[in-house]
């Protein structure tokens, strides 16, 4: 198989799973795997991520807009955004500390990623069939406080195979916003926290960024763009109709025939 054709099949994978609560870190791990792709110092892996943020970016533009111009003037549109500060920090501040380690030790252990896969199924069913009624209905009406719970479950997501939108939709969820809301806010605090993660894999991997490889560089950037403005506005509604239990059952499915693999000796 070509290198282009791994590109665009790892950065479709991406584009899907960035936003849904199944972890795009732990598919692109498995993927490189299965797929014999060679992916020296992560630069694909850490590089692709930009296509998400556009996409994100492209498809809620308008609020983007309507809260960067009204900063100097609205108090909702900067509310709003120090929500998202207050959000990102947690996450911000252990990646800090604990990035190294993550990238180093448990991005090589497909263990902990089949752990975390039915861990966090589990917990995904538990936390959707004990919901209290939620009591809040709009991204614009979260709490500063709901906000800061958000950030500290994002936190968990440096574990690859928890995914980061599953831990703040469930933060959500527990702090009191419905399915479709904690979802939402899921996909604006994304913005600064794959911002900045990219920003902080760019200066690591700089050096590794050759023109040998911009090619597939490029067409796993486009793939995951394109993957991530397609996926989430389905995903949206789908999660506001049917609920995340859809989700919770394939990582614990996924996670047990991972770790079947691992115990066998099929996958180290």
């Amino acid at each position: 198989m070509s290198t282009a054709l791994l590109a665009a099949i790892l950065g479709i994978v991406q584009g899907l799973t960035e936003f849904l609560p199944i972890s795009s870190t732990a598919h692109l791990l498995i993927g490189e795997r299965l797929l014999g792709y060679n992916d020296p110092n992560s630069v694909f892996t850490e590089m692709i991520q930009l296509g998400s943020i556009f996409a994100i970016v492209w498809l809620y533009r308008q609020k983007v807009i309507d809260v960067i111009v009204g900063l100097p003037s609205k108090p909702e549109a900067r509310r709003f955004a120090l929500l998202l500060v207050i959000g990102v920090i947690p996450a911000l501040a252990a990646g800090a500390v604990l990035s190294d380690f993550v990238e180093s030790v448990l991005h090589k252990s497909m263990t902990t990623i089949a752990v975390a896969f039915i861990v966090g199924g589990i917990v995904m069913l538990v936390v959707e069939r004990a919901m209290s009624r939620p009591r809040t209905h709009s991204v614009d009406d979260t709490t500063p406080s709901q906000a800061l719970g958000i950030g500290l479950a994002q936190m968990l997501a440096l574990v690859p195979g928890v995914s980061r939108s599953g831990s703040t939709i469930v933060g959500g969820m527990l702090a009191g916003l419905d399915r479709g809301t904690a979802a939402e806010f899921s996909f604006f605090l994304a913005m600064p926290t794959l911002a900045a993660t990219f920003l902080h894999s760019a200066m690591g991997v700089r050096h590794h960024i050759t023109a040998d490889r911009s090619l597939e560089l490029t067409i796993g950037f486009v793939m995951a763009f394109v993957a991530s403005a397609a996926v989430v506005k389905p995903f949206l509604s789908y999660v506001r109709r049917v609920g995340f239990a859809p989700f919770a059952w394939y990582r614990i499915i996924v996670g047990l025939a991972l770790l079947i693999a691992v115990l066998a000796g099929w996958m180290a």
